[in-house]
């Protein structure tokens, strides 16, 4: 079903300022690599073999980067049996890529949609990662609320948003792209950072019930690749797990907290924001990564965004490269990769944690 401007409630903002700026301010609730970690009582030593690792990325789309760069990514990460999720952003020029392609748009495509046979996840970072897009018309609103602060909007309707995830979720079926969950896009604008702090006032911002709640709904009308979506919002190296948002049955939404930060560049692709070290030293004995391991932690899931990791003229491709092949150096038979959307689906029919075991 199509979703014209009528069936969406438009919030005008005012005067805008770079997105980053909002990204750059949440960025300072990571709490600090030197911190203790906790240990995970809910898994012993004898029956976690491996603690599993994975990653989910922001901001891929070939306005970044040209689509060999992400050729190039896919392959490495198949060669080497490492195992994440990168977004799609079927709207980020304005219009839909699946629409109206160009040659660029139409090799990414092709791409995205190989890049789950090569270990990858794809996942909605909503349409536009800007103002919302009109289906109706085929692009994106030049006004209006921003996709990320609509999602934490307390007044939208569960069909509201499930109307709008639908017609993404069709929008890549036509490009023979399957999406497994969703990411938010922040924003630094004005208005959104204003309404951010009102909402989070009084209680700690989080994303409107009525997103998971819909999710749900489309994971069981089988519009996802499966039937359990994970989405990442919540993200701290010290206090982090994965939570349970909605469920009916074999069909759920899980929050699974990222427990790194990015030292691969960050969306600013930036050399002082790449360190390999924080991951893992090349002895192997320090970085998060081996933290996590020592404490006992479950998993290890790490935030990149694709302005710092493409291999084109990502700050952070090379650090990339030194960490995957310290991991596969110190800490072999150690760690197993999974799909973010594979964790979250392992999670939930067993009630926790315990399928580690079996890794």
């Amino acid at each position: 079903m199509k979703v014209k401007n009528a069936d969406l409630k438009i919030i005008t903002p005012g005067k805008t300022v770079s997105r980053r700026k909002f990204l750059k301010s949440a960025s300072a609730a990571f709490a600090m690599a030197t911190v203790p970690l906790p240990r995970f009582s809910i898994l012993s030593r004898a029956d976690r073999n491996k603690m599993i690792l994975s990653f989910y990325m922001d901001d891929t789309n070939p306005e970044v980067a040209r689509p060999e760069a992400f050729r190039k990514f896919t392959e490495y990460c198949h060669l080497h049996g490492i195992r994440g999720e990168s977004s799609v952003i079927l709207g980020y020029a304005g219009t839909s890529m699946v629409r109206e392609p160009d040659a660029g748009h139409r090799n990414f495509l092709r791409l995205a949609k190989e890049s789950y046979a090569k270990g990858l996840d794809t996942h909605m970072e909503v349409m536009t990662h800007h103002e919302l897009f009109d289906f109706y018309t085929g692009k994106k609103h030049e006004t209006g609320i921003h996709e990320g602060l609509w999602l934490h909007e307390p007044s939208v309707s569960v069909l509201e948003y499930q109307k709008y995830f639908s017609n993404i979720l069709d929008e890549g079926e036509k490009a023979g792209i399957k999406f497994t969950g969703l990411t938010w896009p922040g924003c630094g604008c004005e208005f959104c950072t204003s309404r951010y702090n009102e909402l989070g006032n009084e209680v700690p911002l989080h994303l409107n019930q009525a997103v998971f709640d819909a999710l749900l709904n489309l994971a069981k009308d089988g519009k996802f690749r499966g039937r359990v979506i994970p989405v990442f919002y919540d993200s701290s190296e010290t206090d982090f797990g994965i939570f349970r948002k909605a469920s009916d049955g074999s069909c759920g939404v899980y929050n699974l907290m990222p427990n790194t930060k990015d030292h691969f560049g960050s969306y600013d692709n930036a050399v002082e924001h790449v360190n390999p070290d924080y991951y893992i030293s090349a002895d192997g004995k320090s970085g998060i990564l081996v933290r996590h391991y020592e404490n006992n932690a479950p998993y290890c899931m790490w935030y990149m965004h694709w302005q710092g990791m493409n291999p084109e003229n990502g700050a952070g491709w090379d650090a990339y490269r030194t960490v995957t092949g310290r991991i596969k150096q110190h800490l072999k038979g150690k760690v197993a990769w999974m799909r973010p959307s594979d964790i979250a689906t392992a999670y939930h029919d067993v009630g926790g944690w315990g399928f580690a075991k079996d890794l």
